[in-house]
């Protein structure tokens, strides 16, 4: 019958063989006290990834075209949906 062997200890790390921290890392760093955020972090730390948002993000839909209409619309090429955009645009008179 096979045992089971004990599970190892998780590997030690020092706490010695850190880098030692850069002035610009500790202006950046966020400060805790008990658990309480003193000051919340600065600068790269801070940045969210990916686009930033719009101001005013355009709104989904579906809509229902004739397929002639959305054959002319694809065939012009990469960009269609921004055209469509603008030619309703301009058709209302918005913007």
């Amino acid at each position: 019958m096979n045992a089971k062997q004990p599970k190892s200890a998780p590997e030690w790390a020092d706490p010695d063989d850190a880098p030692e921290w850069t002035d610009a890392q500790i202006e950046r760093a966020e400060y805790a006290v008990g658990g309480k955020v003193v000051r919340e972090a600065q600068g790269t730390l801070t940045r969210r990834r990916g686009r930033p948002k719009l101001a005013s993000p355009k709104t989904q839909i579906s809509v229902r075209l004739d397929p002639d209409v959305l054959a002319a619309l694809r065939a012009s090429g990469p960009g269609w949906q921004a055209r469509m955009n603008q030619v309703l645009r301009k058709a209302l008179g918005v913007g």
